[in-house]
């Protein structure tokens, strides 16, 4: 795996372009979730009167990002890096993931992504204990990506619900080891369909 630190958010939004990373993933692949609707989860944050709010979720990600990660180091006592970085494959760099956080060694085996949810997204994800569908494939990215990844810690946080702002689920690579074969195999093929159009296209 290759990695490569940033000194601004506007490099490492350029750094991004044109490669398949776990947020753009899910719009490559097409998979049909199931389980109840966001509606149920909605009347359950306003039952708990928490307000509703127009923020998107990339913004209040943004926004509680470095909170979410600070109570992530007092629950584990692991010392997160924070740096702007991009991880790309050892072996196709336009197979990439912007993780939120990682635990650095020799071998990075643990990352940390955080999502700051709306309240009846975070319900949603407590009372499962599933991660939202919506990021099924940023989850296996992580993996996809780093070879070396033995463990994900998919942490949510939303302070205004007091009685459980912040939980985490774990995600194995033993656990989730099919799909990660299933979608590296996927993402190289619509890679070389990609490089076969672009060639056609300027030569």
């Amino acid at each position: 795996m290759k990695q490569t630190k940033y000194d601004s958010r506007e490099e490492w939004f350029a750094g991004r372009r044109a490669k398949i990373t776990g947020s753009r993933l899910k719009d490559i692949v097409v998979k049909r979730g199931t389980g109840k609707k966001i509606g149920f989860y909605e009347l359950i944050a306003e039952r708990l009167g928490i307000p509703a709010d127009d923020e998107s979720a990339m913004d209040r990600g943004t926004r509680l990002e470095s909170e979410a990660l600070d109570v992530f180091e007092k629950e584990t006592g692991k010392k997160v890096d924070r740096s702007l970085i991009i991880w790309t494959r050892d072996d196709n760099d336009c197979i990439a993931i912007s993780p939120d956080g990682f635990i650095a060694g020799k071998k990075i085996k643990e990352a940390v992504e955080t999502k700051c949810l709306s309240s009846a997204r975070h319900i949603e994800a407590w009372l499962t204990k599933k991660i939202p569908d919506e990021y099924e494939y940023q989850k296996l990215q992580y993996f996809i990506v780093n070879d070396d990844l033995k463990t994900l810690h998919f942490t949510f946080y939303d302070p205004r619900l007091i009685a459980k702002p912040f939980f985490i689920i774990e995600v194995s690579r033993a656990d989730v080891q099919k799909e990660i074969d299933e979608y590296l195999a996927y993402q190289k093929h619509i890679l070389l369909e990609v490089d076969a159009i672009v060639n056609e296209l300027t030569f």
